[in-house]
């Protein structure tokens, strides 16, 4: 009974796993939620700013709400994220095209915590219906029909308690963060920007529990050392493509030479030690944009947009933690800029050369794959 049950999921392409739900889904979840929210609030931002009408016209009303580009973007987050997810699962296309729907009616009942919570009730609706995906001769009925009502019984009936949960675990970082700047500011930096590392999806894990504010700004820090650490000293081995694939791209490229030598490691992860406490203490650095843009440093240069939008132009996320609007001060761009690249770029290298000189890191330990 065992055996054959293992053989239909082996048939249905059904791999419970770690690496499948823990990396695949949440870095295709991120992804996701980049190509809709955080694009979305970009164009928003740009549109707003820089007065460009095309972006700031509100094309449709839905329940007397206007929507511009970027608003109908960041509404069709919950969708782009399950077909992400089940896209990640190698859904076959019924299966896909459903969870379209099951995306946006679990992010809608989730809350603040939604994210969260499309992972999970996206996992199990695409998993339902893969199983029952050309089982019938009526599969055009079947699949549908299954995977969205899979989808929305378990979105309806754990999407809020997530939602809260991961709301509730935000809320309680960010409170830390406010109470104690200096130890908070080094655990979020660090673990963070290490996530952003891994092959795991920090942007989603930031979006997840809403981290905005000095706890963003801090998560900010973490992940810009990580990614120009790694960058600017591995240059000797992989020159200007390196720089920039690092730098502007992941830092998750080094996690085979980490995996070799994880002392390849201690100079970024020691260098957000430091950057982390010197956001949320010095220059009281907040993120206060999409919660997303908390977990993606220089990639694509999410971060400091962010943390710019942030300035001009809070997410509602932000808003409801006490978030406002302010011009920023000369202080302000000093301190992003110093954070996000002069003190990475400076730190890790210098801590990078003092492990050289220990026989820690060798030549050619940094060098890029391919």
């Amino acid at each position: 009974m065992e055996h054959s049950f293992q053989a239909f999921l082996k048939r249905k392409n059904i791999v419970i796993s770690a690496r499948r739900y823990g990396i695949d889904a949440l870095g295709a979840m991120a992804q996701g939620l980049f190509c809709s929210l955080l694009i979305g609030t970009i164009l928003n931002t740009l549109g707003a700013q820089f007065h460009i009408g095309f972006l700031t016209a509100k094309l449709i009303t839905i329940n007397e709400v206007g929507y511009t580009i970027g608003g109908m973007a960041s509404f069709m987050s919950g969708s782009a994220m399950a077909v992400a997810i089940g896209y990640a699962l190698q859904a076959p296309p019924m299966v896909l095209f459903s969870l379209a729907t099951v995306g946006y009616a679990c992010n809608a009942l989730g809350g603040a915590g939604g994210p969260l919570a499309v992972l999970f009730v996206a996992i199990i609706a695409a998993e339902c219906g893969k199983a029952v995906s050309k089982e019938t001769k009526v599969d055009i009925l079947v699949t549908p029909i299954v995977t969205t009502l899979a989808g929305i019984g378990a979105a309806w009936v754990i999407a809020p308690p997530i939602g809260r949960a991961a709301s509730a675990l935000g809320q309680i970082i960010m409170w830390a963060t406010e109470l104690q700047p200096l130890l908070m500011g080094i655990l979020v930096s660090v673990l963070v920007g290490v996530a952003l590392t891994l092959p795991i999806s920090s942007a989603a894990i930031c979006s997840v529990l809403g981290l905005t504010g000095l706890a963003g700004g801090a998560a900010v820090a973490g992940c810009c050392a990580q990614m120009v650490g790694f960058a600017v000293m591995s240059f000797r081995e992989n020159g200007w493509g390196g720089l920039v694939s690092q730098g502007i791209g992941t830092s998750m490229l080094q996690m085979p030479n980490i995996v070799k030598n994880p002392r390849v490691w201690i100079a970024p992860t020691l260098t957000s030690a430091i950057t982390g406490p010197l956001a949320t203490c010095l220059f009281r650095l907040e993120m206060n944009g999409a919660a997303i843009n908390s977990g993606m440093g220089t990639c694509g240069f999410c971060g400091q947009l962010g943390v710019w939008t942030g300035w001009v132009s809070p997410s509602e996320t932000a808003i409801a933690n006490g978030a406002a609007a302010i011009a920023p001060t000369a202080f302000d761009w000093l301190g992003l800029i110093l954070i996000s690249f002069v003190l990475p770029a400076v730190l890790a290298p210098l801590i990078n050369q003092a492990c050289r000189r220990l026989g820690w890191v060798k030549d050619g330990d940094l060098t890029l794959a391919g």
